[in-house]
C-alpha cells in the first residue's frame, strides 16, 4: 500500500543555500504548498530576493546569514530559527560548492575547504536540528547529493568524494531513524542550470585556460531550470521518497551504473567525448 503524502502546508522548513539555484527552487516549491521557510545562505542579497518571492506567496520566510562550514554558527542556528518559527519539520541540506582540478592538482587545504561545506555542513546541520525534528509529528531530512554521488568522473575527485559521502551518510542515517517520525531523502540532481560550475574554486595548480574549457563543456549539459528541479525534489519529499533522481540524465546514469557498476565510465565517458 502506498504511503500517505507528507502534508507540507503549515510546516516549517530550513533550507541552506537558499539564495539561488536549486535551494531557491526548493524554497519556492515549498512556499507554493504553504510551508513556512527559514532561509540560510552567505549571499544576503540573494536571500532577500528569495524571501521577497515567498512573501508574495503569503508564507513566513525568515532570512539567516549562515556559513555551513562554521561549526559554531551552525550549532547556534537552531536557536535563531526557533526565535522566528514555532518548530522545524523539514531540513534541506542544499548548500554546496565545486572545486576544479584533478586530485594531484588540488592542495589538501582546498580539498578540506570543499568537504567542510559539502559534507561536514550536512553532518553538522543534521546534528544541530535533530532535537527539533524529533519534536515534530512528521519530519524529514533532505540531503542534496549529485549525479556525481552515483558515478565518479575523472577531474572531480574532491566534489565526487563529498557527494558520495553525503549519499552514504544519508542512507545509514535513514536506517538508524527507522521507527521514528523522521524520514531521510537523498537527492541526486543531474544537469541543473545553476552557477556552481561558474563559481567553482580554481586551485593554484590548475591552468585557468584549461579550467575554462572544462567549465564551458560542463555547462553545456546544465539544461534543467532550477525551479523545475525544486518542484521535482519537493514532490519527492511529499511522497516520502528515499531517493530522488532529478532529470532524465540522472535517471539514465543511475540505470547505467546499476548494470555496469565497474565499467560505466567506458560508456558514459565515450558518450561525453562525442
Amino acid at each position: 500500500m502506498a504511503a500517505t503524502l507528507l502534508k507540507l502546508e503549515g510546516r516549517t522548513a530550513v533550507v541552506t543555500g537558499a539564495a539561488g539555484g536549486i535551494g531557491r527552487g526548493i524554497a519556492l516549491a515549498l512556499g507554493r504548498r504553504g510551508s513556512h521557510l527559514a532561509l540560510a545562505d552567505i549571499d544576503d542579497g540573494g536571500l532577500q530576493r528569495t524571501a521577497a518571492e515567498l512573501d508574495a506567496l503569503g508564507v513566513r520566510a525568515s532570512r539567516h546569514h549562515l556559513d555551513v562550514a562554521d561549526a559554531a554558527a551552525v550549532a547556534a542556528f537552531p536557536q535563531q530559527v526557533t526565535a522566528e518559527h514555532a518548530g522545524v519539520d523539514i531540513l534541506v541540506n542544499n548548500a554546496g560548492v565545486a572545486l576544479a582540478g584533478n586530485f594531484e592538482q588540488v592542495a589538501e587545504a582546498d580539498f578540506e575547504w570543499l568537504f567542510a561545506i559539502n559534507f561536514y555542513g550536512v553532518v553538522r546541520m543534521t546534528r544541530a536540528f535533530l532535537p527539533l525534528l524529533h519534536q515534530s509529528d512528521d519530519a524529514r531530512i533532505v540531503n542534496i547529493s549529485s549525479v556525481y554521488g552515483l558515478i565518479a568522473p575523472p577531474g572531480n575527485t574532491a566534489y565526487v568524494a563529498s557527494k558520495f559521502a553525503v549519499r552514504g551518510f544519508s542512507e545509514s542515517l535513514r536506517h538508524e531513524l527507522e521507527g521514528s517520525a523522521i524520514g531521510v531523502t537523498v537527492v541526486h540532481p543531474g544537469g541543473v542550470a545553476t552557477s556552481i560550475a561558474r563559481n567553482a574554486k580554481l586551485p593554484a595548480g590548475v591552468d585557468p585556460a584549461e579550467a575554462e574549457v572544462r567549465r564551458k563543456a560542463f555547462e553545456a549539459y546544465l539544461r534543467m531550470k532550477p525551479e523545475d528541479a525544486g518542484e521535482i525534489i519537493v514532490r519527492g519529499i511529499e511522497r516520502r521518497q528515499v531517493r530522488v533522481l532529478v532529470g532524465a540524465d540522472a535517471k539514465r546514469v543511475a540505470l547505467i551504473e546499476r548494470f555496469m557498476p565497474v565499467s560505466y565510465w567506458n560508456l558514459i565517458g565515450r558518450s561525453l567525448r562525442r
